[in-house]
């Protein structure tokens, strides 16, 4: 099975040794994101509830850059450095998503890269 790079400027440019999607088969595997604003690959700002809005917005644009949208995802896994911020986090993502909602995992960590407080990455599956 081939595998091809997924990449679009309506998301933050990969900082590091990694691709910001990969599609092998039907299947997109999304790399992690934070809450960079694609333009000016700063931080947004605004709080935490910000974050998390700018990270579904930047896995939304590699979504749609592979083919498909959030609603192809299978699987999201959910990293926060607070755990408080979990309904937060409820909240924005159901403007995001309708049933059936993806499997997910939300994991407390300690540090994120660029002092996010959210990072998220996804696999979604095209039809």
């Amino acid at each position: 099975m081939s595998k091809s790079v997924i990449s679009t400027d309506q998301a933050p440019a990969a900082i590091g040794t990694y691709s910001q999607a990969i599609k092998a088969g039907n299947t997109v595997y999304l790399s992690g994101q934070i809450p960079l604003v694609p333009a000016t690959m700063q931080m947004v700002e605004g709080g935490f509830e910000a974050e998390a809005v700018q990270v579904f917005e930047n896995l939304k644009a590699v979504a749609e850059a592979a083919g498909g949208s959030l609603a192809d995802t299978a699987k999201l896994n959910i990293f926060l450095t607070d755990l408080g911020n979990f309904a937060t986090v409820n909240e924005v993502m159901s403007r995001y998503f309708q049933p059936p909602y993806p499997a997910r995992a939300a994991i407390g960590v300690a540090a994120l890269p660029r002092g996010a407080q959210v990072e998220m990455d996804a696999i979604l599956v095209l039809a």
